[in-house]
């Protein structure tokens, strides 16, 4: 049965909605913040994707997040950008009202926690008031847009008669779209299937309206809590890339989206998403937060297509539908591995870059470009997952701080030294300093450059490809004051990584304190 929706016209039962919450959700994980530069590139990319909706922030949290917003909403097209607000939060729905008026299409998503425990503990509200609420926020929210989206938050520990209520309520209050979220990854796929299926069933009105789902990933089912709810008639799923998100994350849009294109037999919906850019916009997200999806990550995980067992292998070279159920082409995977050598041109390595997924400035490519050379004379074989690092460390924002150069001593006889340049607010500034091994005088010579009280928490090194040349990525995390960030960093020489890694951790952190913290959000 068709919807008429005041953003998409009309709407056939079989077309799901993909609705985005990478940079709202996703970024309220610890460590994940980004500057407004890197929410407008991952919007557009998103739009670019073909994700429905952009939820693009909470607009009242911080002046940081309402100018974000406002900025998506001027810039970005083709997508509808929401705003978060609380139901009865004062001034929350003004503000998002006013961040999301530059847009081509605006939503205002609202919402207030129905569960006995929330409504106990966290509101200190009755039940009544509560329903008082969702129908004055609902209004008011109409005042500023026709697409209005209403959550019921905590939605999966709801009394289904409560819960029949308050959607009733939203619905009746001008609500077009309305959300139950498994907020704390507490339910199973059989519950979000039977809530979903009761209130298309209870509710009046409930045949006028799209249900959403947004599941969180605690116990490891938010993928499937979230096919089980399309079963029980949502037509929105709310996901972020690489599933990040709050705690454990949310479900992943990569492996919902490819899920229903791999399974039309059980699931014969449709979307808008282009899969095939899949694994470019994965990448793009850990390239701005500096966290890389683990390994076994299914669809954009490097090893999501490899095949070690030699049976495996077997079956693949006669057919690869033995053991592949879609093909890497269809998420964005080149077939290619050995790439380029010291020999290949510019050109060459800009067609390299197109071929992986990556659209640079002439400034980042040039110096992409010179790091790609000096790998390629101290390599024997760059492989497409070596130019993947170069180009990610090359291409995130060094903003304030950025490492020029590097000179270490270290062996058995003495303590290690490390000579260290950063620019600094375009100023030049070396230090020197010793240390417990190479990687520790560096790092004390990057606290001595720029002094700061930032507690190493995590120091982590991976090597990217084989091989005893191979170049190694960093990690490193950061915590000051509550606050805490990782950063990363490539390089064939172990130390140079770690102070890249380092100093884009410093630069992340240095964002965050220019941001007012908001206050704790929903989920």
């Amino acid at each position: 049965m068709a919807i008429d929706h005041p953003s998409f016209g009309r709407i056939e039962d079989n077309r799901v909605i993909i609705f985005d919450t990478t940079l709202r959700d996703g970024e309220q994980s610890p460590g994940f913040s980004m500057n407004l530069d890197e929410k407008l590139r991952m919007a557009q990319a998103l739009a670019d994707l073909g994700a429905d909706v952009i939820e693009a922030g909470f607009p009242v949290a911080s002046k940081g997040d309402f100018e974000s917003v406002s900025e998506i909403a001027r810039i970005v097209r083709g997508s509808v950008v929401c705003a978060l607000a609380r139901s009865g939060g004062k001034n929350d729905i003004t503000a998002a009202g006013q961040a999301i008026a530059g847009a081509e299409r605006g939503r205002i998503h609202n919402f207030i926690s129905t569960s006995p425990l929330h409504m106990k503990y966290k509101l200190r509200m009755e039940p009544e008031t509560v329903l008082e609420i969702i129908t004055a926020g609902n209004v008011a929210a109409r005042n500023f847009t026709a697409d209005v989206e209403w959550s019921a938050e905590d939605g999966s520990r709801t009394e289904p008669d409560f819960l029949c209520r308050c959607v009733e309520a939203a619905i009746k209050a001008g609500a077009t779209t309305i959300n139950i979220p498994d907020t704390v990854g507490y339910a199973t796929p059989e519950d979000m299937e039977r809530i979903f299926s009761m209130l298309k069933e209870r509710v009046p009105g409930a045949d006028t309206v799209i249900f959403s789902a947004h599941n969180h990933n605690d116990l490891g089912l938010a993928v499937a809590n979230t096919l089980a709810s399309l079963r029980g008639g949502a037509r929105q799923i709310e996901c972020t890339i690489n599933g990040i998100g709050e705690r454990a994350g949310n479900a992943a849009l990569e492996e919902i989206v490819m899920a229903l294109r791999t399974r039309q037999d059980q699931m014969p919906y449709t979307n808008g998403v282009q899969s095939e850019k899949l694994l470019k916009v994965s990448r793009m997200l850990s390239t701005i937060t500096g966290f890389d999806v683990q390994p076994n990550k299914a669809i954009v995980g490097r090893n999501a297509f490899a095949h070690e067992s030699g049976i495996h292998q077997d079956g693949v070279l006669k057919n690869a539908a033995t053991y592949e159920i879609m093909t890497p082409e269809s998420v964005g995977w080149s077939k290619s591995s050995l790439v380029l050598g010291k020999h290949s041109g510019r050109a060459a390595f800009r067609d390299k870059l197109t071929a992986l997924g990556y659209t640079i400035g002439d400034n980042q490519l040039n110096d992409a470009f010179e790091r790609f050379k000096d790998l390629a004379d101290r390599k024997k074989v760059v492989y497409d997952d070596d130019i993947v690092a170069l180009v990610d460390d090359e291409v995130r924002d060094h903003a304030r701080i950025r490492f020029l150069a590097l000179d270490v001593s270290a062996g058995s006889r003495r303590p290690a030294e490390a000579t260290l340049e950063l620019e600094i607010d375009g100023e030049l500034v070396e230090a020197t300093a010793t240390g417990n091994g190479p990687v520790d005088a560096a790092f004390n010579a990057i606290r001595s450059a720029f002094p700061h009280e930032a507690r190493l928490a995590l120091y982590s090194v991976g090597a990217v490809t084989e091989g005893t040349d191979a170049q190694a990525r960093t990690t490193v995390r950061l915590e000051e004051d509550g606050k805490m960030v990782d950063g990363q960093g490539a390089d064939a020489d172990t130390v140079v990584s770690a102070v890249r890694a380092y100093v884009h951790g410093l630069n992340k952190l240095l964002v965050k304190r220019a941001r007012s913290e908001p206050e704790a959000l929903p989920a």
